[in-house]
């Protein structure tokens, strides 16, 4: 079957419901959008594997051409959670209007991929002779088991990547790491007129997060980048449960912070620095403490701004590399030996919003970017001999 129209792909991708959360209530198979990609790819000459992650999630690599070297472009097939009520149409159908297309994916990222056909399909007639792989993962919004799952598969990918997420076109080199951590304390509940009779797992939760917060102040003062609008890591106190009632002392408290750290910090180094600030206040409290990260850290990102495909984006794009706060799947994709950038049509502004949409104005400078993108890396590239 012939592969439908630029506008017909954005339909059809929205209208495939691929929301991934940490909350079992929402989470949903990718498969629908991968069977999609695939069916069209395959179309166009691409060999089409599909790497199954975990029931009904998978990643697709689909590969057109053969060697060494070449290009990747990369994106999530999942999206957010969505607030119906909220958009003023369906997220989940298209909508035309304010010279923008609106639908849940539209932006982050769906979208990216019906623009990587679109650019392919003036160029099929050439030979490649280095591949192009378009990379579709799983899980990017929630746990990146998608991209893990790959970077453990270790399978060498292409010379260069580049990820489609919304960056409005301009180039970027560097993001910070994020951290999604747990704090839970078990004390002993008791009658609040004794407080022999219980240990406060809330009052040590009240040391805790003291102990976060001069820890937050000691990173910033020893880490700053000036390339961030926020130059120094944060620590956000996110969500805090316990407690039931107020005559009975607290037996169980929770904390839920978030931390994105800085290029050069390393996860496990801040995971160690908290755990001997909290193991004190265990002992002091008599409570049991247990920190736990709610997943794996992602890392954080830097490419060396000398690097090739740093300076061609720069080149291409008229604009000088960047740096941003949001994660992306960038470190797994460095770890399979690719240089790495993130560059995208969308605005990281309207993404995970009610009414999220790409610009029309972005689809014609974004098809010219990816086949200059191609033209160097596949069709001509500087290593063909």
């Amino acid at each position: 079957m012939p592969v439908p129209d630029l506008k017909s792909q954005f339909a059809a991708l929205i209208a495939a419901p691929s929301v991934s959360c940490t909350q079992p209530g929402w989470d949903q198979s990718n498969q629908a959008v991968i069977d999609l990609l695939a069916t069209w790819l395959g179309e166009l000459g691409f060999r089409c594997e599909v790497q199954q992650v975990a029931p009904g999630k998978a990643n697709l690599l689909a590969t057109l051409g053969s060697g060494p070297g070449g290009l990747v472009l990369a994106g999530h097939s999942d999206t957010v959670p969505f607030d119906a009520a909220l958009w003023k149409s369906d997220p989940l159908r298209l909508a035309e209007a304010d010279d923008r297309w609106y639908g849940l994916g539209s932006c982050d990222m769906k979208g990216f991929f019906p623009l990587v056909i679109e650019a392919v399909r003036a160029l099929r007639a050439q030979p490649f002779r280095r591949p192009l792989i378009v990379l579709a993962t799983c899980d990017e919004e929630s746990s990146m088991s998608g991209a893990r799952a790959l970077a453990a598969a270790g399978q060498p990918l292409g010379r260069a990547a580049v990820i489609g997420e919304p960056t409005g076109l301009k180039p970027i080199r560097l993001h910070k790491g994020v951290m999604m951590e747990r704090i839970d304390i078990l004390g002993q509940s008791g009658h609040s007129s004794d407080p022999s009779l219980g240990r406060s797992a809330l009052e040590a939760m009240h040391e805790s997060i003291a102990a976060l917060v001069a820890l937050r102040g000691e990173w910033q003062r020893e880490f700053h980048n000036p390339l961030f609008n926020v130059p120094q890591p944060t620590l956000n106190l996110g969500c805090i449960h316990g407690g039931d009632n107020p005559n009975r002392i607290c037996g169980q408290c929770s904390l839920e912070f978030d931390l994105r750290p800085l290029p050069g910090m390393q996860p496990e180094t801040l995971r160690a620095a908290i755990r001997q600030r909290l193991a004190p206040l265990a002992e002091r409290h008599g409570v049991a403490i247990d920190y736990q990260p709610l997943f794996p850290a992602v890392p954080p990102f830097e490419e060396p701004a000398g690097s090739d495909l740093v300076r061609l984006a720069e080149r291409l794009t008229g604009h000088a590399a960047e740096a941003v706060a949001f994660g992306t799947e960038a470190p797994y994709l460095q770890q399979l030996g690719c240089e790495t950038l993130v560059l995208g049509p969308g605005d990281i502004a309207c993404a995970h919003q009610p009414d999220e949409h790409l610009e029309l104005s972005r689809i014609e400078p974004t098809v010219a970017l990816l086949r200059q993108l191609i033209q160097h890396y596949c069709l001509n590239p500087a290593d063909k001999a």
